[in-house]
């Protein structure tokens, strides 16, 4: 009796593994490393997943993960799957950064067909530094999704209906930034600056209590 006593708690004591994002769930911890290329809000700093929602589209659906870290700004991580992934980091703007950062009158021709915005960056502001290019070409133009309160690789069927939105995208000319803008039917606007880094930028994972 003793026997079992003492192999059933040896395996509820094993600590559980990561070696990916993908294998990230809710109260998993991840450190970034030390490089230079990310932003310092994001450089040798420790975030936990808070939530994981899904993004889908008409042919795919997307995990997204947010982490929370040691301020009160979230940043949303996705991966990038091409011949090879990449992370995703996505960073919220304030009203007042969208304006410091584009002239209003050409941030307004992302919204005007046929979708084909040049973007030019007037400046920097605090929270975008080490986020932004200087030069954006838009290449989604009003492309339904659905936003999702759940981790879909859970369950193989999308239980919700979801949020609409229409997604508008630009590309910064150097592949390593872009620009995501979720129109939600209510009108309200939400304006991400993207930054895509290898995945060797996660220095650690440490799975959640």
């Amino acid at each position: 009796m003793s026997f079992f006593k003492k192999l059933f708690n040896k395996n509820q004591n094993q600590t559980r593994q990561l070696s990916q994002v993908s294998e990230l769930i809710a109260k998993d911890i991840i450190v970034f490393s030390d490089s230079f290329a990310l932003p310092h809000n994001l450089r040798e700093q420790q975030f936990q997943v808070a939530n994981i929602n899904t993004h889908e589209f008409e042919k795919k659906s997307l995990t997204e993960w947010q982490l929370n870290g040691a301020t009160n700004e979230p940043i949303y991580l996705t991966l990038e799957q091409g011949q090879q992934t990449y992370l995703k980091l996505s960073m919220k703007l304030s009203d007042e950064d969208v304006e410091q950062l584009f002239s209003l009158d050409d941030f307004a021709e992302i919204f005007t067909e046929p979708g084909n915005a040049l973007l030019n960056r007037i400046a920097d502001t605090k929270a975008s530094e080490g986020w932004s290019c200087e030069q954006y070409q838009q290449y989604i133009y009003a492309q339904v999704g659905y936003f999702h309160r759940q981790d879909h690789r859970l369950n193989s069927t999308i239980e919700d209906e979801g949020e609409a939105f229409e997604l508008y995208s630009l590309r910064g000319f150097d592949d390593q930034y872009s620009i995501d803008i979720q129109v939600w039917e209510d009108g309200e606007t939400d304006v991400f600056l993207n930054l895509y880094r290898p995945t060797s930028d996660i220095k650690d994972f440490y799975p959640g209590s």
